[in-house]
């Protein structure tokens, strides 16, 4: 028998669909939501001109094309989620703008992302928009790793830190825009 919810429980119905709420949330959040980017983490943007790909780390699931709140159309969003402690928010978003953005702006078929931060967890979550499919994933392995070795560089050094990434990966996965 299932145990009663109250205030401080929930029930596995109810953390499921706050999961996809919270993931349909993301989706529309830059349609609502004016770009910034603040210590506080809220949302930080980058938009490029169409033809303009990034941590393709694994094999997506297939996907349908959908239009994004910036007009382009949008196969698949990469979804990464980072351990950032709130010290580290300001030295996280410096070391993407230093590595990852740049190197974004060069990648055919990169549309958008976008950098959020969660202040109970303590994560960074990044919303990469692709074109297609088939670009992200023509992106080298070792392409990738130089930046990341960069970008963990950089974040180092802003952390004082002699080894290690001090903004590790903890989830990787996929967004289908509907």
């Amino acid at each position: 028998m299932a145990e009663p919810c109250s205030p401080t429980t929930t029930s596995p119905l109810a953390r499921r669909l706050g999961g996809l709420l919270l993931a349909a949330l993301l989706l529309i959040a830059p349609a609502l939501v004016p770009p910034v980017a603040m210590a506080t983490g809220s949302l930080a943007t980058v938009k490029l001109a169409p033809g303009s790909m990034a941590m393709g780390l694994f094999r997506p699931a297939p996907a349908m094309a959908a239009t994004a709140p910036s007009g382009y159309d949008v196969v698949v969003v990469e979804h990464l989620r980072l351990k950032v402690p709130a010290a580290g928010v300001e030295a996280w978003l410096q070391a993407e703008r230093s590595s990852w953005e740049p190197w974004l702006a060069q990648q055919p078929g990169f549309l958008e992302r976008q950098l959020l931060w969660d202040p109970k967890r303590e994560e960074g979550t990044l919303l990469i928009h692709w074109a297609s499919r088939e670009q992200w994933e023509a992106i080298p392995p070792a392409a990738v790793a130089q930046v990341q070795n960069r970008f963990e560089a950089l974040a180092r050094q802003a952390m004082g830190m002699p080894q290690g990434n001090p903004f590790p990966l903890v989830f990787e996965g996929e967004l289908h825009p509907l």
